[in-house]
């Protein structure tokens, strides 16, 4: 009786065991159930139970589903169909670190989680949230350890959905949304980058490039064929959003012996390029088709068969506009050469003309010099056009004999995958002829007085194809299951199982694998105390022979304290649970190549001079040794956690610290062996790969949820986040000074030198250390000699910061939810703080021949020496400025406003038709606002399309 008792507590949704009076009172007050109802819909899912009518609260883990209040090793899900109807968004882990404490883009700070979709390794951009029923996230060791090495870093289980016994239902979605450019990059018209590019010379010691009245004609515009000042981001060329639209239909239902879901769904989206073949070709659909079937044969057998296939096509042309729009100064040329401006009577200009393959609306050529034959513009009005296509099949089957004749709770499960994935870009390559006006003015007049052609026209009209590639994933798993209950109190589960995928991929000679023997043991008395052993004994062929399995055990303990006496009859604590967890997780993650352990010679073809006639000669050069004893890299993990609810789960919460190491990281150890193994020329190196390094990390990460019904309006509000740090344990290094040392340091340090303001004058650089970058001159970046040698070199780069490469070291998450009759506002915030980032690409780093940003403005001249904050400008390379310093260095602190939609469902009095069971509207916007110091900087895109913020409006039907 007691653990019918607790049944039904958890079927309520509710974290406590009830006793006969407090069930009654739950049952039947409203507050309770909406705060269960909120409580399930953000960290659980709801799967109909074979052996009952009623609703189990159980999340997708290894292998199984368990209870949410029996989750072992940390572990959070998210209801993706409740999510949906308050948050609609077409990527499967959209906002993710919103809803998940321990999630920053990464699982605990390490990179590199395996994703599973029903099981096996898929790609979480080609399934979408409409397809998923569940997401989990798999965090410690014991939680992933039945999955083997691949899984060592964490893992995303993605469950899609799946039809349930009943009427036929169809649900419809459809979508329309606009994507808004949020910034641009600013560059400097023609005029003044010549002005400064005048200054750059004599910067340098060179005289001006351009007069005065080149200058003033550019900066005039009475000509811009002439006198070009080309805007890469000019409306003539871009357009300030383009449009997007989708379309789902969901089809379910079945009987008690079979059960189907069919999704079908459409995805199309505009280009923000507006002229030439990229207005009439520009951008990207998407066809997704799925089905799942699941069957019960007889009482002893159940199968499911699933597929699903997706088609994606990316138009576009043969030009990278974005990469010359960070790059193509502004006056080099003008893009088109006008034919109405050629002088009367040029005959050969007008042969040209007449010939042409492309005159563009029929009043232009294609403009281009004689360094700019091939340019972007002329590639997108002429080049031809292309096609990227991806097409990915995917079939996995599964069959489930219950073993019950043989011993109640026993079931074999075996399942099957099959996918395969193809990519390949269609093209048609066209040849064009580019012209250079000379110019002459009469009467005040400017016109065309020759062409200078570059190249010719071809239209070949052959299709082409290339960087044809594929990929296919093979997976197979069996395992023998036990789950079942003693005396209503002691309940036992376990796993044995046999667990293998394959990926092949095009151009690579090994197959990545995973192969792994898999044993779980569980017990937990009453719902009160819990233990579970998961390990997996793992294969890898990265490894020497002798060497290449070996067992990663796990223990997880769990004590829910609420249900002690002490804590049984509390009005304040209904749920209370501490769990802790450690293990040894053996992986190849990190192993970067196969046959590292073995030593190998590569072949020079006439690499050195022999000793008569000075003839090359050929040689085999040593690259590594042997190392036999070589092991797997080890991620050893202790975390413990606290979860509950208080106040009839009015608030609920989660928290864990983890600790984790991992050890034996590969690296060829030059502090290991005598200097002698190895010379820097000529090259040789008979160091042989030894498990050395050591990588530590440890945080917290918490999630706090708060439901309340104030009068006729319902509020959820989920706050968690993340803080962790990370820590260079052990390292093969042996620097000069111990500044220099990366052992100690943060895994994403970034290092670089210090500045020290600019060099003010002659004087200041001949009483300064030497840089040893180059000359330097005043105004360019003056460096502290960090060890006081009088030499400003790489041995006085220091760490500046952390770079928050696997995530910020401080992420927060945000979500609310608020209902008012029938209409949902829901929100969801992020925020990342402690990283750092070096503003280093074209936009901020500009010498020699680059397109000058408008960040140059603020350079240092004698005048502005006082107040500058970017070095001088030089045509040379300037390797002292543009180089990892301080100087660069900003904070990527920021908070963003991620998501906001309004929605509104039809009362269901309205909807008299009984075609139309569910009818809801609604509007939202994503990526709607950052708040940061450096707002400006993060938010563009340098050589890449703009970033854009996202404004949808949609309807949902159930008939």
């Amino acid at each position: 009786m007691k653990y019918k008792k607790l049944t039904i507590a958890l079927c309520l949704g509710l974290s406590w065991t009830a006793t006969t009076k407090g069930l009654a009172k739950a049952s039947h007050d409203p507050s309770v159930i909406l705060h269960k109802n909120i409580f399930q819909e953000f960290l659980t899912t709801t799967i109909p139970d074979s052996s009952s009518t009623d609703s189990t609260t159980l999340v997708q883990v290894a292998f199984r589903k368990v209870q949410k209040n029996d989750l072992m090793g940390n572990v959070q899900a998210i209801n993706i169909p409740q999510l949906l109807d308050k948050s609609y968004n077409t990527y499967s882990l959209e906002n993710l670190e919103a809803f998940i404490p321990g999630y920053n883009g990464n699982i605990w700070g390490m990179s590199g989680y395996l994703v599973l979709v029903d099981g096996f390794p898929r790609d979480a951009n080609n399934v979408m949230p409409t397809e998923i029923e569940q997401i989990s996230v798999l965090k410690g060791v014991n939680a992933i350890a039945l999955y083997g090495s691949r899984a060592a870093k964490g893992v995303i289980s993605i469950s899609t959905k799946r039809g349930m016994a009943g009427g036929q239902k169809v649900k419809i979605r459809a979508n329309a949304g606009l994507n808004a450019r949020i910034s641009y990059p600013k560059y400097l018209g023609s005029a003044e980058y010549m002005t400064l590019y005048n200054e750059a010379r004599q910067n340098d010691g060179l005289t001006p490039l351009y007069n005065a009245e080149t200058i003033y004609q550019h900066a005039a515009g009475s000509n811009p064929f002439r006198y070009p000042n080309v805007d890469y981001y000019s409306p003539d060329y871009i357009k300030d959003h383009y449009n997007s639209y989708d379309a789902t239909a969901e089809i379910s239902g079945g009987n008690q012996r079979a059960q189907y879901y069919t999704n079908f769904g459409f995805w199309s989206e505009g280009s923000m390029l507006n002229f030439g073949q990229a207005k009439k070709n520009g951008g990207a659909n998407r066809f997704n088709m799925r089905g799942n079937i699941d069957v019960k044969v007889n009482d002893m057998i159940s199968l499911n068969v699933d597929a699903a296939a997706s088609f994606y096509v990316l138009k576009g042309v043969n030009a990278n506009y974005w990469e010359a729009a960070a790059n193509i100064r502004p006056h080099r040329f003008s893009p088109l050469i006008p034919i109405d401006m050629i002088e009367e009577g040029d005959v050969n200009s007008m042969v040209y003309v007449n010939n042409s393959n492309f005159l563009i609306d029929g009043k232009y050529l294609l403009g281009g010099s004689q360094l700019d034959q091939t340019n972007a513009f002329a590639n997108i009005y002429a080049g031809g056009t292309n096609r990227y296509l991806n097409r990915q099949f995917q079939f996995n089957t599964g069959l489930n004999f219950d073993l019950k004749n043989i011993l109640q709770g026993l079931v074999f499960k075996t399942n099957l995958a099959v996918d395969y994935q193809s990519n390949y870009n269609q093209s048609y390559n066209n040849n064009y002829a580019v012209y250079q006006a000379s110019w002459n003015n009469y009467d005040g007049k400017d016109r065309i007085s020759s062409l200078t052609k570059y190249g010719d026209d071809r239209i070949s009209g052959i299709q082409n194809i290339s960087n044809s590639t594929y990929r296919q994933t093979i997976g197979l798993n069996s395992s023998l299951n036990f789950n079942r209950t003693y005396d209503n109190n002691h309940h036992v589960s376990a796993i044995l199982l046999a667990n293998a995928f394959q990926i092949a991929e095009s151009g690579s000679y090994h197959k990545v694998s995973n192969a792994n023997l898999g044993l779980q043991l569980g017990y937990n008395y009453s719902g009160k105390y819990y233990v579970d052993f998961s390990s997996a004994y793992s294969h890898s062929a990265k490894l020497p022979a002798g060497n290449r399995q070996a067992l990663s055990p796990t223990l997880a303990l769990s004590w829910r304290l609420s249900k002690e006496n002490f804590l049984a009859n509390s009005n304040v604590v209904n749920d209370l649970r501490l769990s802790a967890s450690a293990g040894i997780l053996n992986t190849d993650l990190d192993i970067s190549d196969y046959f590292l352990y073995q030593g190998y010679y590569t072949y020079n073809d006439g690499a050195w001079y022999s000793w008569a006639d000075g003839a090359l000669v050929h040689s085999f050069d040593r690259r590594r040794g042997d190392n036999p004893n070589m092991k797997f890299p080890k991620r050893k993990e202790f975390n413990v956690s606290l979860a509950g609810g208080f106040y009839n789960n009015l608030i609920t919460f989660n928290t864990a610290y983890f600790l984790n190491r991992m050890s034996g990281g590969l690296v060829q150890a030059t502090t290991q062996y005598p200097m002698y193994f190895m010379t820097g020329w000529p090259v040789y190196s008979d160091l042989p790969y030894i498990n050395y390094n050591s990588d530590q990390r440890q945080g917290v990460d918490f999630g706090v949820n708060l439901n309340k019904q104030l009068n006729q309006t319902f509020v959820s509000l989920g706050f968690n986040g993340m803080y962790y740090t990370t820590k260079a344990v052990k390292r093969d290094e042996l620097y000069q000074f111990n500044y220099q040392n990366r052992a100690g340091k943060p895994l994403d340090a970034i290092w670089g030198l210090q500045h020290d303001g600019f060099y003010m004058s002659q004087s200041d650089i001949d009483n300064s250390a030497f840089s040893s970058f180059g000359e330097v001159k005043p105004g360019d970046i003056k460096y502290k000699d960090q060890n006081g040698d009088g030499t400003i070199d790489t041995r006085d780069e220091v760490y500046l910061g952390k770079g928050g490469w696997a995530g910020s070291p401080l992420t927060l998450g945000l979500n609310l939810t608020v209902k008012w009759n029938n209409f949902t506002l829901f929100a969801a915030a992020t925020g990342q703080f402690g990283a750092n980032a070096i503003k280093n690409s074209s936009y901020f780093w500009v010498d020699a021949e680059d397109k000058y940003s408008v960040i140059v403005r603020d350079r240092w001249t004698e005048s502005t020496k006082e107040t500058a904050t970017y070095p001088r400008l030089t045509t040379f390379n300037s390797d002292n400025n543009f180089r990892s310093s301080d100087f660069w260095l900003y904070k990527t602190d920021r908070i963003n406003l991620s998501k906001v939609q309004l929605s509104y469902d039809f009362p269901k009095r309205i909807l008299s038709s009984k075609f139309i069971h569910e009818l809801g509207i609604y509007a939202n916007g994503s990526n709607l606002l950052m708040i940061a110091k450096e707002k400006e900087t993060m938010q563009l895109n340098i050589g890449q399309a703009p970033q854009t913020r996202f404004f949808n409006v949609g309807l949902k039907a159930l008939f």
